[in-house]
């Protein structure tokens, strides 16, 4: 396994990481240690959770996957332990979080209460890495394709000023309750504005970027591959097999069982126009250079220079197993220039 900086800061993180957002829903407690053993044992040092899992969100099963990791990681070294969870944005309907007390937004007191109940639940005084699940304000994000203003007043109820936000994380980060702060599913503005804040004021640096990147969606490599690259903010890639669309089961069987069918609606993004044109293509492409199309889908995002982390997860220890040994998958200038012209004839169709 290999390990990276992530960002600026002094973190060494393994370039896979482990995603728990099934543990709780589709994996119980027992299934989910084992995960967590079988990655450690290969060297993952790196474990991404988040207070609102497991997914889909429910008031009866949130901040479960947190106790579970916190079962396991209380028998851990916890130096030896690279732990991220993420705090929700406002806006998705979820008043019963937190206790079903206060508002759902990024002000002091909110993330004050959602990082003292993460703490809890994962039985440890500090998470590595603290990160705002999704923007507070006005933005396309989960399946929405552009940008509408239309959407300005009802956001701007949540809004809390991003200067506000970074103070209220800063004060966490002098605690000793974090030690360094990322954002998730954010764009070039939220980035920006986030990385111009910290420098004018002197508040804690974002370090990380967790957004969706695969073949299917390099969205990130428009705008934000230059932002990261220039800012030194490591992309923390999750989705790499698109929902198990990039495994190519639901080109086999349509009703195959996984996310997509179990929880309808839930993966709208990947409903949209030539998507199963282009997981044909690169699922034909994968039979041509011998591999599965897991291999190459996941070789896509272990092999980008862009991509300090790639986040993995399953629903059983076989298929962890087959996504950690596809990092062994070797990617030649050819494939990956195979894998653009696929691109270029279906650019970006699940955004």
């Amino acid at each position: 396994m290999d390990y990276r900086q992530l960002g600026t800061s002094d973190l060494r993180v393994s370039a896979v990481c482990l995603g728990t957002m099934t543990f709780g829903q589709q994996n119980s407690e027992a299934e989910g240690h084992a995960q967590l053993d079988y990655a450690r044992s290969q060297g993952i040092n790196f474990f991404d959770t988040a207070e609102m899992y497991p997914v889909p969100a429910r008031g009866e099963t949130t901040g479960a996957t947190e106790k579970i990791v916190g079962t396991w990681l209380k028998r851990q070294p916890r130096d030896q332990i690279v732990l991220a969870t993420k705090a929700a944005g406002p806006g998705r309907g979820m008043g019963w979080l937190r206790g079903g007390q206060g508002p759902k937004d990024f002000s002091k007191a909110s993330l004050e209460t959602a990082l003292n109940g993460s703490l809890a639940r994962l039985q440890t005084d500090y998470v590595d890495l603290y990160q705002l699940h999704w923007p507070a304000r006005n933005q396309p994000m989960f399946g929405r394709w552009q940008f509408d203003p239309a959407g300005e007043g009802e956001a701007a109820s949540h809004d809390t000023p991003l200067r506000e936000t970074l103070a209220a994380l800063a004060d966490l980060v002098k605690a000793g309750k974090i030690r360094y702060v990322g954002v998730s599913n954010e764009h070039p503005w939220g980035l920006m504005q986030f990385l111009r804040l910290a420098d004018e004021m002197g508040l804690p640096r974002v370090v990380s970027l967790q957004n969706a990147y695969n073949l299917m969606n390099r969205v990130f490599d428009i705008t934000l591959a230059e932002v990261c690259y220039r800012e030194k903010v490591g992309l923390l890639a999750y989705s790499p097999l698109a929902f198990g669309l990039l495994s190519g089961k639901y080109l086999a069987d349509p009703q195959a069982p996984g996310r997509v069918n179990l929880f309808p609606g839930f993966a709208q993004r990947y409903s949209k126009t030539n998507v199963q044109e282009a997981v044909a293509a690169y699922q034909e492409l994968a039979a041509r250079h011998h591999l599965s199309l897991t291999q190459l889908a996941l070789a896509f995002c272990y092999r980008r220079w862009s991509v300090t982390s790639t986040i993995i997860g399953a629903t059983s220890l076989t298929q962890l197993e087959e996504n950690l040994a596809a990092y062994a998958t070797p990617v030649t200038p050819t494939l990956l220039e195979a894998m653009d012209q696929i691109h270029l004839r279906y650019p970006n169709p699940a955004p």
